[in-house]
């Protein structure tokens, strides 16, 4: 064997080994590494740190903020805002197959979709979330139970993510304005419109603020700034081409539905009636007006509780907004003073405290709104 031919082998030699001692170091750090785990809760304040999202049980959710989204995200993976609210990054997990609803928060964005509103989003199983799932279950001839059980679970399938993420806009940071505690300071504002970026996004999302938070435990909402994102139930209902034929309140239920020519429900909302009985009408009502954006005029006469509505010798007129009295919709009845309309406080519909009108939540008002026409009766049940 000539000296060319072993330097040869010597190379060979030292190749393998290199080559050995590499996959072996591979595969000890393949097989010794920690399985992929769900990011832990960060300590709030944490630049950059992950949070979870803890949906009610069985359904649980994960979400992770970092870049803008280059289209609207379809994920049950999402990202949370760090304490640095950044944009949002990529879904972790991008396809979504449709399945019977999981847990209540679930089934409240699936009949929301449907126009069967259970109130606010909070995914509690509440009254009205109960009120919600009767009458889902009417409509699909189930045992009207008010319970998610299995039936309803197999019937109402959700068929897109129920959380999704919303980018703040640079309108949306400008737009709240403080609101004045008197009917006189409401009455000089420009408008009665939001008055905190989190009222506005939890009405843009139909749930209760509190919800939001917990949502996004990492979001400082007073210094949130343009293109930084949140995550928010993915909630959206755009009425048929179809009209109610006739709309009824029940009284007792306090819930207010609407139907159309075959009498199939087309929408179920929490109502909130009068306080005083002798203020509760009962029969047939007609609609005579509708108006979008509507202005409220404050009369003193009709707020006798009021000490600062008795010291006025004049009437008010309070310019429009989400946070007017009478909120982002009026429908007018055929009895004088009396109407269906939105409200500032959606967390309180469903209660016996107006002064004779039905309020509904803000986007339940203009919901109502696309589906009556002038003329459309308004049956009232005790």
């Amino acid at each position: 064997m000539n000296s060319r031919q072993i330097t040869w082998i010597r190379r060979l030699a030292w190749g393998g080994a290199g080559l050995g001692l590499g996959v072996v170091g591979w595969l000890g750090w393949h097989f010794s590494r920690p399985a992929a785990q769900t990011p832990a809760s960060a300590v709030p304040g944490r630049t950059g740190a992950t949070a979870t999202v803890q949906l009610p049980s069985p359904a649980r959710r994960n979400v992770v903020m970092d870049q803008p989204p280059v289209a609207p995200l379809v994920a049950t993976n999402l990202v949370l805002p760090s304490a640095t609210n950044r944009a949002v990054a990529a879904p972790v997990e991008p396809a979504f197959v449709p399945h019977p609803v999981h847990s209540i928060f679930e089934a409240q964005v699936e009949l929301a979709r449907r126009a069967i509103s259970g109130g606010s989003l909070d995914g509690v199983l509440g009254p009205q979330t109960r009120a919600a799932l009767r009458a889902f279950q009417r409509q699909e001839h189930l045992s009207p139970t008010g319970e998610l059980d299995e039936d309803t679970q197999r019937c109402l399938v959700i068929s897109t993510p129920p959380l999704t993420i919303y980018n703040v806009t640079a309108e949306d940071i400008e737009r709240p304005q403080p609101l004045a505690a008197t009917w006189l300071g409401k009455s000089l504002q420009s408008r009665l419109d939001f008055a905190s970026l989190l009222e506005l996004v939890s009405e843009k999302s139909q749930s209760r603020p509190d919800w939001i938070r917990s949502l996004n435990p990492g979001a400082d909402w007073a210094r949130l700034r343009p293109g930084m994102a949140v995550v928010v139930p993915r909630v959206s209902c755009v009425p048929g081409p179809f009209k109610a034929a006739f709309v009824r309140i029940d009284l007792a239920a306090k819930t207010l539905e609407a139907f159309d020519a075959r009498t199939n429900l087309v929408a179920h909302f929490p109502c909130s009636i009068a306080a005083r009985l002798e203020k509760r009408p009962v029969g047939i009502l007609t609609v005579t007006r509708l108006v979008a954006n509507p202005s409220y005029v404050m009369d003193p006469r009709n707020f006798p509780e009021s000490a600062e509505a008795q010291a006025l010798d004049r009437k008010l007129i309070l310019p429009p907004g989400p946070n007017n009295p009478v909120g982002t919709a009026w429908i007018s009845l055929d009895k004088p003073g009396y109407g269906i309309h939105g409200t500032p406080r959606p967390e309180a519909v469903g209660r016996a405290e107006s002064h004779g009108c039905f309020r509904l939540a803000n986007w339940n008002a203009e919901y109502l709104m696309q589906l009556v026409d002038i003329g459309t009766p308004v049956i009232i049940r005790p």
